[in-house]
């Protein structure tokens, strides 16, 4: 699954988007009119005819239109008018001019334009979106009126009398503005809720991306279980500025963090696509990698990227990776908890780097032995690690 899992759960999946598009706006008029004309008809010869099917077809192409991730005022007034102009289409092929003596088709075309209006005006003019999706809503209640009426006209076309005059005209009437009000208000307070809902989402996502990472983000939310201590194989990054301290003794606290941002988003891009984790301590990135492979190729992209900016101030950082069993997961106590990676291959790592000069990248030999095809590598030396009896043969990366 993509990284694009937090964002779904927020937005909605394609396939939640096109249903909530559906039930919720393209199929309310022909739900009406597909029970209007199968009552009129019978159903022995509504569902043989194309016209059930014809306006079915015109309103799942309006929800697959309307529920893509497009909310300009031009999109929703254009897409609410897909279903009526298909359906119309196909009838009139069909049926010919007769299609325009049906009352209840040329209200499809005033329904749907009224909806369209109403749905673009409420996208432009965001001050009035309440009182809009009230209008829009007391709109679509009155579809069952309209419809009930027609029903009326072709079942008793000799009832003497306005319409109104029949009080259960006039109940039906008012019962449909008062539930249409009544949707509509819900539906403002509801819509606000989300609104908040997806606003404090979005910004948790952004402190929970700052503190795991997009990927281990994206994997606790597929398994909340994924993140606990477990023991693995690592590629374990160090990167650090040689020198920095006595260039920031010269330097004011603003201008070291002007360069510490530029420094982090050099090494940001570079790292965020390939590594599990990562993180910065003042000077100094701690980059955790599946594969030896990425880390090497993630080292040498950090000293061509960072380096060059690096440069400008003088100034060089030494880099080193080392492979090998690492403890990985959730560390910390109920109230505070971090994603760490923790083991001698760490520790070791950071040994190697301080072996490094400015602009020089150590490579260990558990790493090299990890990856089928060993990159350009100068001559070996020893390195000696606190708290190791034996020193540790590193070797330069010259390419990859």
């Amino acid at each position: 699954m993509s990284v694009a899992t937090v964002e779904q759960r927020i937005e909605g999946s394609p396939a939640s988007r096109f249903f909530q598009e559906f039930f919720g706006n393209s199929a309310q008029f022909p739900i009406a009119n597909f029970l209007l004309e199968l009552l009129l008809e019978g159903p022995r010869r509504y569902l043989v005819a194309p016209d059930g099917y014809a306006i079915t077809v015109g309103a799942v192409v309006q929800a697959l239109v309307l529920s893509r991730r497009t909310h300009s005022a031009q999109s929703r007034f254009w897409g609410n008018l897909v279903g009526p102009g298909v359906y119309t289409l196909i009838e009139v092929a069909v049926e010919g001019p007769r299609f325009f003596d049906a009352a209840n088709h040329w209200a499809y075309l005033a329904y749907g334009l009224a909806i369209a209006l109403l749905q673009s005006a409420g996208t432009w003019a965001r001050a009035w979106n309440g009182a809009i999706q009230v209008a829009e809503d007391v709109v679509k209640a009155s579809i069952l009126f309209t419809m009930y009426a027609i029903f009326e006209a072709a079942t008793s076309p000799g009832q003497g009398g306005a319409f109104f005059d029949d009080r259960s005209h006039r109940f039906v009437a008012l019962a449909t503005l008062l539930l249409g009000l009544s949707i509509g208000l819900a539906h403002v307070t509801g819509a606000r809720y989300l609104r908040l809902l997806r606003e404090t989402t979005s910004r948790l996502q952004l402190y929970s991306e700052w503190l795991l990472g997009r990927e281990l983000l994206d994997r606790s939310m597929r398994d909340p279980h994924s993140l606990v201590l477990t023991p693995r194989r690592r590629a374990v990054l160090f990167m650090d500025i040689r020198g920095f301290t006595r260039w920031s003794e010269t330097r004011t606290p603003e201008a070291i963090v002007t360069m510490l941002n530029a420094y982090y988003h050099a090494a940001e891009t570079v790292v965020s696509s390939t590594a599990v984790k990562f993180k910065f301590s003042a000077d100094e990135l701690m980059a955790v990698f599946p594969t030896s492979e990425a880390a090497m190729a993630a080292a040498h992209s950090l000293r061509r990227k960072a380096g060059d900016y690096l440069a400008r101030e003088q100034l060089g950082a030494g880099i080193a990776v080392h492979a090998g069993p690492v403890v990985e997961g959730l560390l910390g106590t109920q109230g505070v908890k971090f994603y760490d990676v923790i083991g001698d291959t760490v520790n070791t790592a950071k040994r190697i780097e301080g072996a490094a000069q400015g602009g020089e990248v150590l490579v260990s030999e558990e790493a090299i032995s990890d990856i089928a095809h060993a990159p350009r590598l100068g001559a070996p030396r020893r390195v000696t690690v606190k708290g190791k009896e034996k020193e540790i043969e590193v070797f330069p990366l010259l390419d990859y």
